[in-house]
């Protein structure tokens, strides 16, 4: 890594809503997890509410980018939005709960971060991006010539120096409290020496995008029109935060049922094929079945689930259309896409559609109810797997991971140079 490049993370002096205490009717969730009946209602909350920015609409015919501009404008002519005195980094603390019903708290910290090219290694994706979201996301940097909302990064932090810094941060009373369907937010504003020195933990090793691709590839493509603008608003994880989660995201069929006793037969090709007992919890089962091979759980209407687990002596590099590398071909998402889910999307002949969920509860209850025709449950993706997809080069099928909770929108914006 080249010793010439600038810091890859620095603090920076954000700008926050001057109504702190109001901040859950405030804020909203990224851009791209937000549906059109979502938006009327974050809308509806608050007409401050920061989605009226990352979403922004227009009269017909007029320019919504120009509008988001002109309202952040007013904004700021009306005291709603506040540029802080000083540069700091943001530490959150966010309490949440799995679909398991499991509580955790995830803590990580609003910086500035380089926006530069993958080539450089220093930040490194893992997700295919597409040119429509972000010639949108460019418009809107264009026109507001800020960071609206911020891109999720995870630091390797081998020795845990960041995650230890971090906590110790949020010890004091928060700054600010704030509530987002049903998560917990805490914040406090952590300025000077350790300000510096937190985001020198944070950029000392390369970053891995979690969340935010289509946004980060936006905000390099910024810099290389204006070089002032060099930095993209940042929220950096330890990797070894015990907060962390990666949820899986199962696969929803819809269409005209399949054929289980054929699709059964296809699989024992590569898959060791069982039932899962009636009485028996099937996120539990999975996990047990998962801990040293590739598993799944694919529900069919009538209560029958099935488990297969991949065969050890799988030859998965013969396999058409698996993935180019060693890294995505260990992927359990990668191998059942190919292998399970392909196979049942190919099985009518009727075309059907797809739907991913992270709760494996409206998984089975889409095919229980009869609205599928079948569903595949995963086991979530590791963060090492994620780290080593990165490491080669390479990119993960589509919906491969979902970081929990979504880093919220509005705690804190950066103005660019």
């Amino acid at each position: 890594m080249s010793v010439d490049l600038p810091p890859l993370v620095i603090p920076f002096a954000g700008e926050r809503y001057a109504a702190m205490d109001q901040l859950t009717a405030l804020l909203a969730p990224p851009y791209d997890v937000i549906s059109r009946a979502e938006r009327v209602g974050y809308a509806a909350r608050d007409p401050h509410n920061i989605v009226h920015l990352i979403l922004p609409e227009a009269p017909s015919g007029a320019d919504p980018y120009a509008a988001a501009a002109a309202r952040l404008a007013a904004w700021r002519h009306d005291g709603v939005l506040r540029r802080d005195d000083a540069d700091a980094v943001y530490v959150v603390a966010q309490d949440y709960a799995l679909p398991s019903g499991e509580r955790r708290t995830r803590l990580g910290m609003f910086a500035a971060v380089r926006a530069e090219p993958f080539a450089t290694r220093r930040v490194r994706p893992h997700e295919q991006t597409h040119s429509a979201p972000k010639a949108d996301r460019l418009a809107l940097l264009r026109a507001t010539r800020t960071s609206l909302e911020s891109i999720f990064l995870l630091a390797p932090d081998a020795d845990r120096a960041l995650a230890q810094a971090l906590a110790q941060a949020a010890r004091g009373v928060p700054a600010a409290r704030a509530e987002l369907d049903g998560v917990g937010i805490r914040m406090w504003t952590v300025t000077g020496a350790r300000a510096g020195e937190l985001a020198a933990l944070a950029g000392r090793a390369q970053l891995y995008i979690a969340d935010g691709h289509h946004r980060y590839e936006t905000a390099v493509a910024f810099a290389a029109e204006d070089p002032r603008a060099d930095r993209v608003l940042s929220f950096i994880v330890s990797s070894h935060d015990p907060g962390l989660a990666i949820l899986p995201t199962h696969r929803i069929v819809f269409g005209v049922a399949r054929d289980a006793a054929k699709l059964i037969e296809q699989w024992r090709t590569w898959f060791e094929v069982g039932r899962v007992a009636p009485c028996m919890d099937r996120v539990e089962r999975l996990a047990e079945l998962g801990r040293d091979r590739t598993a799944c759980i694919v529900a069919f209407p009538d209560d029958y689930d099935v488990t297969l687990v991949l065969k050890p002596d799988a030859a998965l590099d013969r396999v058409p259309g698996m993935a180019r590398t060693p890294a995505v071909r260990a992927l359990d998402v990668a191998r059942i896409e190919t292998l399970v889910v392909q196979y049942i999307l190919g099985a009518g002949t009727a075309t059907p559609s797809l739907a991913y969920t992270p709760d494996p509860r409206a998984a089975f209850e889409a095919v229980r109810n009869g609205r599928a025709a079948a569903a595949v449950l995963l086991n979530p993706t590791k963060v090492e797997q994620v780290f080593a997809v990165a490491d080669a080069g390479d990119v993960m099928p589509p919906k491969s991971t979902y970081f929990a909770p979504k880093v919220p929108a509005g705690l804190v914006l950066r103005p660019l140079a």
